[in-house]
């Protein structure tokens, strides 16, 4: 699969059952200024890699983590977050969702 959004700022990887057994997967292009938007990760793991960019990770309680390129950041279950481009260009991120049981 070519890892391209194409003008998109979201491009699924992996959607679940059938093709794995769980886990999901997908890259997030934002813009400067822009975010992906307040959610919570439910029964899931997530991680996100930093491709470029930079950002912050901005969690329902108040806290938040920047984020930048060649960083992991690791988000629990049962958390509300979101994501935003603090940065002059793109923020570019794969992340992960693992269900858990």
């Amino acid at each position: 699969m070519e890892l391209d959004t194409h003008g998109r700022d979201y491009l699924p990887v992996l959607n679940g059952p059938p093709d794995t057994a769980g886990m999901r997967s997908g890259l997030v292009v934002l813009a400067p200024q822009k975010s992906v938007g307040r959610h919570g990760t439910g029964q899931n793991e997530e991680l996100l890699i930093v491709l470029e960019g930079q950002g912050q990770m901005l969690f329902g309680d108040g806290r938040t983590l920047p984020v930048e390129a060649n960083q992991a950041v690791y988000c629990p279950p049962r958390t509300v977050h979101d994501v935003k481009d603090t940065g002059q260009s793109e923020l570019c991120y794969v992340y992960v969702l693992a269900h858990i049981k």
